[in-house]
């Protein structure tokens, strides 16, 4: 034996292949192992890590996953590899392959958020837009088609890689489940968690096709343009109120700003009109049987009659192709209130030849608003 055959068998016994990754990062999800010719001597020594998942890789092809634990590399440790290699048992040449160590911790906190509005359409408010914006955690959960799939030939695949990747899917099907769910406007920003949950429901399976698992998913925040916020507030307010004392009140108000145009005619009668049924209502306190007493101070000889009692008007409505009723007003306003029915809603009742819009009909558009009486006309 020469001498460089002493040198060779020297370095050969004391120089062992060790495979490892030592994580020093926050944001490394995939690190290849960098050898030279990425030739691997066989027994080397594979160590992975917890948190982490070794991926053997032929040619671009999958070959043998590795788990945390100490390895051997022979061709008891990597059958795939070994099929793929055609090896015969007990070789002893050193073989090349790529190796990914992958990054198996939950990676949290991390943001997403809409780039642009997204568009939806509401029954009351027509075309409306939104953002949103929220976290969301992830994990690896399958090192190998997360590294065949998105991964590819790069050396050092970070978590901001990947992001960009999912965040256009979350939006995606973000826009999609906010598009199905058919809700009031208002309600996107009061059931943000019950959103989350249905979301993360829809987009679990698109993660779980490149080896990703979506462990939560949060919406914070749906917001809408300063204007419709108003309107919305509004309409909230109005369906609180009792439309009848509502129309009353903007009546008693418009007629007190009347009355404050002293220099006009049309104040000094509104003024005089106000001032007689200010002491009209004195006198009734005063004398409540005075209102009992015809015009003129005659009084009727016998007990007085009681006029006929009225009579309850029927409606009868449409909900989803279906008739319903007859209902009373007090409950068709309620019915208007709680948005079983709305402005467009077919009525009918004895004495209509057709069915008619809520709108249309002369003593339910109290229900609308928008019921304060015109100015007096000037004398």
């Amino acid at each position: 034996m020469n001498l460089f055959d002493e040198i060779k068998k020297k370095l050969s016994h004391e120089f062992i292949d060790i495979i490892e990754w030592m994580d020093n990062t926050n944001d490394t999800i995939v690190h290849r192992f960098e050898r030279y010719q990425n030739e691997i001597k066989n027994n080397a020594k594979l160590i992975v890590r917890e948190g982490q998942t070794a991926v053997f890789v032929n040619e671009g092809q999958l070959a043998d996953v590795f788990t945390p634990g100490t390895y051997t590399l022979n061709t008891k440790n990597l059958p795939i590899l070994t099929t793929l290699k055609g090896w015969k048992y007990g070789f002893d040449s050193p073989f090349k392959a790529e190796v990914y160590f992958v990054n198996t911790r939950l990676f949290t906190d991390e943001k997403w958020g809409t780039k642009n509005p997204v568009m939806l359409s509401d029954e009351r408010f027509g075309l409306t837009e939104i953002r949103a914006f929220g976290t969301y955690s992830f994990r690896i959960s399958d090192a190998g088609k997360f590294v065949i799939d998105v991964v590819g030939t790069d050396g050092n695949f970070t978590n901001y890689e990947v992001n960009e990747h999912l965040k256009s899917l979350i939006v995606t099907r973000f826009t999609d489940t906010v598009g199905e769910a058919n809700l009031p406007i208002e309600l996107y920003a009061a059931n943000t968690s019950e959103l989350s949950e249905t979301c993360q429901e829809v987009m679990q399976p698109e993660f779980g096709r490149v080896g990703i698992e979506l462990e939560k998913f949060y919406i914070e925040n749906v917001s809408m343009p300063e204007e419709l916020k108003k309107e919305i507030f509004e309409y909230s307010r109005l369906d609180k109120l009792d439309m009848a004392k509502l129309a009353q009140f903007k009546a008693a108000k418009a007629m007190e700003e009347a009355a404050k145009n002293e220099g006009g005619t049309a104040g000094a009668g509104m003024g005089m009109g106000m001032g007689f049924v200010l002491a009209q209502q004195m006198g009734n306190m005063m004398n409540p049987n005075a209102g009992q007493q015809p015009f003129g101070g005659q009084s009727n000889q016998g007990p007085v009659v009681p006029p006929p009692m009225p009579v309850q008007v029927g409606y009868h409505y449409a909900v989803n192709g279906q008739q319903v009723g007859p209902v009373s007003f007090d409950k068709l306003k309620e019915l208007f209130a709680n948005r079983t029915i709305n402005k467009d809603s077919l009525i009918w009742k004895q004495g209509m030849q057709n069915w008619t819009a809520l709108s249309e009909v002369e003593e339910l558009k109290a229900f609308l608003g928008g019921s304060t009486p015109p100015p007096l006309p000037t004398v």
